[in-house]
């Protein structure tokens, strides 16, 4: 698997989030700043709902950026077999005979990609599953931790 076609699908993903995300936070202000939304009374408070979702949708589109920043910037490099897993690592996990593939980002943990007929989740190093895989090596078995649920896992591969 190509990790820098993968990071490109990430990007590309996170750009359209983005895209998004700004589209929505320019319509939104746009509405709370219209004159139709001026309060008629002490209990109209359309332009004050409209502002509030105006700055949470700048907030997020403002985090998306970062993350396409951050990815943007990644260095990516080939971990081989003794190498701890850390950011940017492309890791295959073992469970019960089935294969989960990962990618250990800077941020934006949970955006899913399909990458040549896989699919693979970017998770951060501070989620729970980043967290029990960070430092470990190809090839390594571990008891993982599932919200309580304990399974066998091991590291088919780290690229």
């Amino acid at each position: 698997m190509s990790k820098r076609a993968l990071l490109d699908a990430v990007i590309a993903k996170l750009d359209a989030e983005l895209a998004a995300l700004t589209q929505a936070a320019l319509a939104t202000h746009a509405e709370a700043t219209d004159e139709e939304n001026k309060a008629e009374d002490k209990y109209d408070t359309r332009g004050l709902e409209a502002s509030y979702l105006a700055h949470g949708q700048s907030k997020a589109a403002e985090e998306a950026a970062q993350a396409v920043a951050q990815f943007r910037a990644l260095p990516l490099r080939d971990y081989s077999t003794g190498d701890p897993i850390g950011v940017g690592a492309l890791v295959t996990l073992e469970i019960q005979g089935r294969h989960s593939h990962y990618f250990i980002g800077p941020r934006a943990g949970g955006t899913e990609v399909s990458h040549e007929g896989r699919t693979v989740l970017v998770i951060t190093p501070s989620s729970p599953l980043g967290r029990q895989l960070v430092g470990r090596r190809s090839g390594d078995a571990f008891t993982l931790d599932q919200g309580g649920r304990k399974s066998a896992a091991s590291l088919a591969a780290v690229a």
